[in-house]
C-alpha cells in the first residue's frame, strides 16, 4: 500500500471521524461541561451508554481515534492523552480486547463540582457503587488534583475510599486489582474505574524481551501510521524481541490483541462471563492465525532471534513469521511483492552513543536503497540527524510519541525508487 498522509489529519489537528482534536495545546480533556450539574453513572446497565476514555501515548491520539472508528465504536473523539467513545459495558470489554493502540480503558462513572473535602465525600457517596463494584473485591483509589481548592491528592483519595467502604463495604487495599481514579481539575471531580488492570501493551503472549523493547501498542499505531493494513509483507531488520513483526502478523491474521490475558473488568459487578465469552468468540479472539503474506525479522544477536521465535510461537503466529540471524549488510528483500520495512534502531539515550551509531544508520540506508525498490520505510528514532544519516528520502515527521522516557519520531518514506 502506498504511503499517504494520515487520513483527515494535519499534524496535531483533528482527524477524520475524530472531531475536536486540538492537542497538545490546552490543559487536556474536560470530561463534562464545567457549568453542568453533577452527573453520575446512573444505572450503568448493558444497554445504557456512558463515556469511555481510552488512554494512549500522547502524540498518537489521531491514530487510536481512527482505529476506534474502524472498529465501529460510537462517537470516537481524539483528545489530549486518548480517545473518548460512548458505549456500555460490552464496548468497555471490546475496547480492552480489540484496540491495539490503547494503553488502558477507563469507564466514567461520575463527575461533579467539589470545593472542599466534605463536599467531595458527600457527592462521592451518590455514585451507584453497588452497580459498579463488588463488595468482596478489594479496591484502591488514586487521585490527582490540579488548579483546585482541593489540593491534597492523598486526602481526596482517602475521602473517596471511605465513601466506597461505608456505602458498599468493599475492602480498600493499595495492591487491589480494581482501581478507582479521581481527577480534580479546576474544582471539577471526574471519577472513573480502570477496567484494564495491567497496561494493555502487556499482551501476555510476549514473555521474552530484548533491551529497550518497543511497546506493542506503540508498534501497532506506528504500523497504522505507515499505512499497514495487514495485506503486505513487513520486514524489521533490527527486530529485537520481534514486536513489529508479531504485531503485523497478528493484524494480518485478525487476532485480538487482548486474547491471551485477563482484565480488571472481570472483577466488577457489571461483568457477565457468558456475554464476555460470546464477545470473544464473535471477535475472533480464539481464531486460527492465517495470512496470505509472511512477516520477516532479522537481528545480528542470536539471543534476540531466539526470543522472537519463542514470542511468535506463544502468540500463535509462528507459521506467519520468519526470523533470521544476520547483520544489516546481509539483508535482502524477501521474494514477492514489496511492502513495508519498519525499524526501531538503537539511538542515543536508548542504546549507545549517537556518534557511534552513525555507521549503523548509514549501512541501513545503503542496504535499503540498494535492494528494496518499491518498499516503504518507517524508522523510529529520537535523533533526526541519525535518520538523515541513512540517506533515505524521508518526508516530514509522520508521528511523535514518548517511548521509554524519550520523545521519538516516526520517519516515513514513499516507495523507494
Amino acid at each position: 500500500m502506498a504511503a499517504t498522509p494520515w487520513p483527515g489529519c494535519t499534524g496535531w489537528d483533528a482527524s477524520a471521524g475524530c472531531p475536536g482534536f486540538n492537542a497538545p495545546a490546552g490543559r487536556g480533556e474536560k470530561h463534562v461541561d464545567e457549568a453542568a450539574p453533577a452527573r453520575y453513572a446512573g444505572a450503568m446497565s448493558d444497554d445504557s451508554a456512558f463515556k469511555i476514555f481510552i488512554v494512549t501515548a500522547p502524540g498518537l491520539e489521531p491514530m487510536l481515534c481512527a482505529e476506534a472508528r474502524d472498529k465501529g465504536f460510537a462517537e470516537p473523539r481524539a483528545v489530549k492523552g486518548g480517545v473518548t467513545i460512548q458505549g456500555g459495558w460490552q464496548e468497555v470489554w471490546r475496547a480492552n480486547l480489540e484496540l491495539r493502540g490503547a494503553s488502558r480503558v477507563l469507564a466514567r462513572i461520575g463527575a461533579f463540582r467539589a470545593f472542599h473535602l466534605a463536599q467531595l465525600d458527600k457527592r462521592a457517596r451518590r455514585i451507584p457503587w453497588r452497580e459498579i463494584l463488588r463488595p468482596d473485591v478489594p479496591v484502591r483509589v488514586d487521585a490527582a488534583c490540579k488548579g483546585s481548592r482541593i489540593y491534597h491528592a492523598g486526602a481526596a483519595a482517602q475521602r473517596i475510599a471511605r465513601a466506597i467502604g461505608e456505602e458498599l463495604g468493599s475492602p480498600v487495599s493499595p495492591d487491589a486489582e480494581v482501581t478507582i481514579k479521581a481527577r480534580i481539575d479546576d474544582d471539577l471531580c471526574t471519577v472513573s474505574v480502570d477496567t484494564t488492570g495491567e497496561p494493555l501493551h502487556r499482551r501476555k503472549h510476549k514473555e521474552a524481551v530484548n533491551k529497550a523493547p518497543m511497546r506493542e501498542n506503540l508498534a501497532a499505531l506506528f504500523l497504522r501510521r505507515c499505512g499497514f493494513e495487514g495485506t503486505e509483507p513487513v520486514v524489521d531488520p533490527m527486530c529485537g524481541s520481534g514486536t513489529f513483526v508479531i504485531e503485523a502478523a497478528e493484524i494480518a491474521a485478525g487476532l485480538a490483541p487482548g486474547r491471551s490475558r485477563s482484565f480488571a473488568f472481570e472483577k466488577l459487578a457489571s461483568f457477565d462471563e457468558a456475554a464476555w465469552q460470546r464477545l470473544r468468540a464473535e471477535g475472533g479472539a480464539d481464531g486460527e492465525a492465517k495470512s496470505a503474506v509472511l512477516f520477516h525479522g532479522s537481528d545480528r544477536d542470536a539471543g534476540a532471534i531466539a526470543m522472537s521465535r519463542a514470542n511468535a510461537a506463544r502468540a500463535g503466529v509462528a507459521a506467519l513469521t520468519e526470523f533470521t540471524q544476520q547483520p544489516i549488510g546481509a539483508l535482502v528483500a524477501p521474494d514477492g511483492p514489496p511492502g513495508l520495512v519498519i525499524v526501531n534502531p538503537p539511538y542515543g539515550g536508548r542504546i549507545g552513543d549517537a556518534k557511534d551509531l552513525l555507521p549503523l544508520y548509514q549501512t541501513l540506508g545503503r542496504t535499503l536503497l540498494g535492494g528494496f525498490s518499491g518498499w516503504r520505510v518507517g524508522l523510529v528514532t529520537n535523533d533526526a540527524a541519525l535518520a538523515r544519516a541513512t540517506g533515505l528520502p524521508f518526508g516530514p515527521p509522520a508521528a511523535q510519541a514518548l517511548h521509554g522516557g524519550l520523545r521519538v519520531t516516526l520517519f516515513l518514506t514513499a516507495p523507494l525508487a
